[in-house]
């Protein structure tokens, strides 16, 4: 694809997952000849297994502790990721750039209050008017202190006061669909002129119990030992299984990056979200739809990212549709070896692919049974996301050579 003013660029990366923290650990991944079981603690949630964060010095992105000790464990890992996102585009100093930077998060709820929690659900145990009981507890067991500190949009307050991002800003709620529609914003204000430059991305922290009773809620979450994300069944539960993962990226016109001589990772040529009924096809229908952006790249030198949340059958209609979409393509579910971060998966899988494509990666199997080798380097990329209730997501991206 020939190179336009106005493209859309990746220039910087902030990623933290049970991999580890920055780049360097994730290109590892992304360049070894096979990768290793990745780090799971099946005993803390058991019997449901999670991928935890890594270790992190939290000072080297958030350096005042009062700073700190006002967040939680999203905010501080969404914090950090953004830092880590400005400081590889060069930009953490730059205040002027800073100052006028756009900035799109996707963000949960905030934690929540486990003991109310817990108390709800054993009192519904032992009453069948479990709405009543519900009411009952609302307005005699919370704080409203409490979730006044747990607003969505404190992530993007406390990047701008940690940071000084202090352009626009946006946050969007809605697990998957919200990263999906925080990438796709920030692609269409810059790709359209409205914006030059954009920090975007989330945070996910699995290790909670409140998000595990979520997920569980509907039969959702694997059980018992880990397994590749191919390879699940539903003899250990519903096959979902979660990971705290940080992810951010600076996105920015072509023009832009490269007046300021910007190391650029990939270029973003297409992205749309989509959602609707599953039922009777549609979501064969529209995830093959978002796939015909993609239909001119040649197989060769094109991975798939997948961004399965490992969902049993979910995860094999969403592969159904990308063998028959892209055959002959290497497709990776890389939920598999980070685990599945529900806000945060989409900006995952873009800053993957960007890194995959800036060092041109044969990226291993992460499921050897049910993925193949790549016969090449990458050059072209194409990531997806397929919400674990609804919302899907696709983007189309190419090396800057």
């Amino acid at each position: 694809m020939s190179k336009s003013d106005n493209d859309v660029v990746i220039t910087g990366i902030g990623i933290v997952t049970c991999q580890g923290v920055g780049k360097d650990a994730h290109i590892s991944l992304l360049t070894s000849s096979e990768v290793a079981a990745p780090r799971v603690d099946a005993e803390r949630f058991k019997p449901y297994p999670i991928h935890p964060m890594p270790e992190i010095d939290w000072s080297q992105q958030i350096a005042k502790r009062g700073d700190q000790r006002q967040m939680e464990n999203w905010q501080r890992l969404g914090v950090f990721a953004a830092g880590l996102a400005l400081d590889d585009a060069g930009l953490k100093d730059n205040a002027e750039a800073c100052g006028t930077m756009d900035m799109i998060v996707a963000a949960g709820g905030g934690e929540r209050d486990i003991n109310v929690d817990t108390l709800i659900v054993n009192e519904g145990l032992k009453r069948n008017d479990r709405e009543q009981l519900l009411n009952e507890k609302l307005t005699t067991e919370l704080r409203p202190t409490l979730f006044l500190a747990q607003l969505s949009n404190l992530m993007a307050g406390n990047i701008s006061i940690v940071h000084k991002v202090t352009g626009s800003s946006r946050t969007f709620m809605g697990e998957e669909a919200a990263g999906i529609s925080a990438v796709e914003t920030a692609y269409h204000r810059i790709k359209s002129g409205q914006s030059t430059h954009s920090l975007v991305g989330g945070a996910f922290v699995a290790e909670r119990a409140d998000i595990i009773l979520l997920v569980e809620g509907i039969r959702a979450h694997a059980t018992g030992d880990w397994h590749p994300l191919w390879s699940r069944a539903i003899e250990n539960g519903g096959g979902m299984i979660m990971g705290s993962v940080g992810a951010f990226l600076v996105l920015e016109s072509r023009t832009n990056a490269e007046a300021r001589g910007a190391h650029i990772y990939a270029v973003i040529d297409d992205i749309e979200g989509d959602r609707g009924r599953r039922e009777d096809r549609g979501l064969e229908t529209r995830l093959g739809r978002l796939a015909g952006l993609a239909s001119d790249l040649p197989a060769s030198d094109l991975v798939v990212f997948s961004g399965s949340s490992g969902l049993v059958d979910l995860a094999a209609r969403e592969r159904a549709v990308l063998e028959s979409e892209f055959p002959g393509a290497a497709i990776r579910g890389y939920g598999g070896v980070t685990g599945h971060a529900l806000e945060a998966q989409f900006p995952l899988g873009l800053a993957l692919a960007a890194l995959a494509l800036d060092t041109n990666a044969h990226v291993p199997a992460f499921d050897k049974d049910h993925e193949k080798p790549m016969s090449g380097g990458a050059t072209h990329a194409v990531v997806t996301t397929v919400g674990y209730i609804r919302g899907e997501g696709l983007a189309v991206l190419s090396g800057n050579a």
